[in-house]
Parts: C-alpha cells; structure tokens; sequence
C-alpha cells in the first residue's frame, strides 16, 4: 500500500516520538526549580501507571490530509501520497488494552491475561485482534483495506471449498485461533528452524537502566526547557521543549559509552548520523488529570521541514484498561487450513496485474 511513501510522510513522527516521548519520562533530576517540579510530577505520573493492573492506549496523528500530501510533495509523480492514504492516515487511531495478574510493572510475560489491538479507519475498524488465554481472535474488514490498496480481494463466493476459512476473513467474521500454534508458525516463518521457539528477546539489567537512566537525565538537564500550567479542574500541562537534532546528538552521546554493556545488535548512530536532522525546538505536552497522566501530544509540524505542513502532532491518549472479552459467535480455525485456504484462492494473473506494484518488500528494514 505504497510502504515506501507512508513511511517517508511518517518516519520523523516515529522517530522524534520515540525519543522526545521515553527521554522525558525520566526526567526527576532537572536543573531549574521550574523543571524539578516539573520532573518529579511526570516521574509520578509514570510511576502510577506501572502500579496499575490494566491500561488502555489510543494513537492517533492530529493533522489532516492536506498536511500529509504537502510533507510528500519532493516524492516523484509516481510515489506521491494518494488521497486515500492521506485520508487513512489523517484519521487513523490505533487502540490498545492490556490486562495483568500483577501490576504493570512487575508484570512478565506470563502474567498477561488478555489483550486487545484495533486500528481504525475514518468509516470504521479495518483490523483487530484479541489475546485471551490460550486463543487468539481476529477479524478484517477485508474490502475496506482492499479498496484502499488499489486492489479490491476476490469475492469471497469466487474461492474454491477449501478457502472456506478464509472465506469467513473476507467476509469479515471473527476467526479464533490457538495462540501456541500461531506462536510455533510465526517461529517457523521467520526462519526459527523445525518452527523451534526463537531465542528470548535481549534484556538490559537493573545496574545498566540506571546508568542509562542518568545519562538521560544529564542531557535533559541542560537541554529540556519545562513549562507548567494548570486548571481549577485539576487538569494540568506540563509543556517539555527541546531541539531535535541537538537532543538526539547529546543523548547518544551519553549513551555511547555504555554500548558494550547493552544488548547486541544494539547501534549507536554518530553525530554525523544526525547531520541532516532539523534542528528545529519540539514540544510535548503531557496532560494531567488529578495527577494521573491521561496524554501526551508531541507538535512535530516543524519537524517537516514545510511551510505548508501547519498540523502536525502525534498525540498518545491513556486510560483505565477496558475489560477484553472474547467475541462472541467466533470461528474456530487452523492455521493450515487458513493458510491453505489464501493460498488455494490466490487471485489471478488479472488481479495481480492491477495491484500496485511499488510495494516495498516486507523485509525492507524501514518498514
């Protein structure tokens, strides 16, 4: 779905949220009266999430899509935006509950008991799943997510009987599926051999996080400029302002003497790694409510280097974690036959002739 040109239009979002996001959230040891006040009220903010047992999150990009088509406008006349995207991704939300036996933060992987992902579309839900127990539940809105890719999928009366499960994804019902089995199958895909358990994911121990920790804090101290307001509703801003290219430079330059004792494969970029970055001031600003951090808006509008580009905001929306239920009425499926079924009912040579052929293969590391 022209990977290529969506992630140019949100690669800085990405990439500026991440770091502007994660380097405040341990930002106590701030040099100002202003920002320790400051630092120490988002450090309990956090610290009150990771107690909490359940947690709910919505992403959303607060802009429009005449901002997202001007950010594309150096792309060639082939690659440029379509209005459909624009409009996807002008109104996209990605939704996500999470539900423990243990507080967030003493929580491991055996300790979640259920949940849920949903990425919305402007005329509704195109893709959710659900975790719970030993299932796994999913559905599409499969003509949705066709007709935007410029490819409509096969109607699903056209496929043989033995697509039948896939016939009930692309008439949009709810699929359930053993969570073991979608584990071993993703294991064998990714080219774990037999479909062996992959190795487990790289951790960073207690005495490095602090480490870490404090060379966040030494370059928030010189370079983060905190700002307070506050409402008789108990509603409270705390705006955090910080120049890119500078912030980025100096916090990997904190960090680089600690890349021998963080996972491997773990890169540090250099200063010259940075050298084309706008150096333009970024602003978050973390909403609070009695206390309790509801949300997060990064302003980024500067970040895209055009004057048309006015809106332009990645906004993090928390909350009480909403129960997640298994749907109702959800059928049961394996997945071989479901595999079985998509690739038995592959569309023809016509179909494949009017998909878009400027998709970026999956492997690309950008995507």
């Amino acid at each position: 779905m022209h990977e290529e040109t969506v992630i140019s239009a949100i690669r800085k979002t990405l990439t500026a949220t991440a770091v502007v996001t994660a380097v405040l959230a341990g930002s106590a040891a701030c040099g100002t009266v202003e920002n320790l006040s400051a630092g120490q009220k988002l450090d309990r903010a956090f610290e009150q999430l990771g107690k909490e047992k359940s947690l709910s999150f919505e992403l959303d990009l607060d802009t429009d899509a005449a901002s997202l088509k001007a950010m594309d406008d150096s792309a060639e006349s082939d690659d440029k935006m379509t209005d459909e995207v624009a409009e996807l991704l002008s109104s996209a939300r990605i939704s996500f509950s999470v539900q423990s036996k243990k507080p967030l933060e003493k929580s491991g992987e055996d300790d979640f008991s259920a949940m849920a992902m949903k990425f919305s579309g402007p005329d509704g839900d195109l893709v959710e799943y659900r975790v719970i127990g030993d299932y796994t539940y999913v559905r599409a809105d499969a003509e949705a997510i066709g007709q935007m890719m410029g490819a409509p999928l096969p109607p699903a009366e056209e496929l043989p009987e033995s697509a039948e499960a896939f016939k009930k994804f692309l008439d949009g019902e709810w699929l359930k599926v053993s969570t073991k089995e979608l584990e071993e199958t993703g294991g064998g895909m990714a080219g774990a051999p037999g479909g062996e358990e992959p190795a487990a994911e790289p951790t960073l121990d207690a005495k490095t996080q602090k480490k870490i920790t404090k060379a966040l804090r030494q370059v928030i101290a010189q370079e983060v400029d905190f700002k307070t307001s506050g409402g008789s509703d108990g509603t409270e801003h705390i705006e955090a302002t910080a120049p890119f290219r500078t912030l980025l430079t100096e916090l990997f330059d904190e960090l680089r003497p600690l890349s021998d004792e963080l996972p491997a494969g773990a890169e540090m970029p250099t200063a010259k790694d940075f050298k084309d970055a706008p150096n333009e001031k970024v602003t978050a600003d973390f909403t609070l409510k009695n206390g309790d951090l509801t949300e997060v808006s990064v302003d980024l509008a500067k970040l895209a280097e055009n004057a048309k580009v006015k809106k332009f905001a990645l906004v993090l929306r928390m909350g009480k974690g909403e129960k997640v239920t298994a749907p109702a009425g959800a059928n049961e499926v394996r997945i071989d036959e479901l595999m079985e079924g998509f690739l038995g009912g592959a569309p023809d040579e016509a179909f494949l002739d009017d998909a878009p052929v400027d998709v970026a293969p999956l492997e690309d590391p950008q995507v």
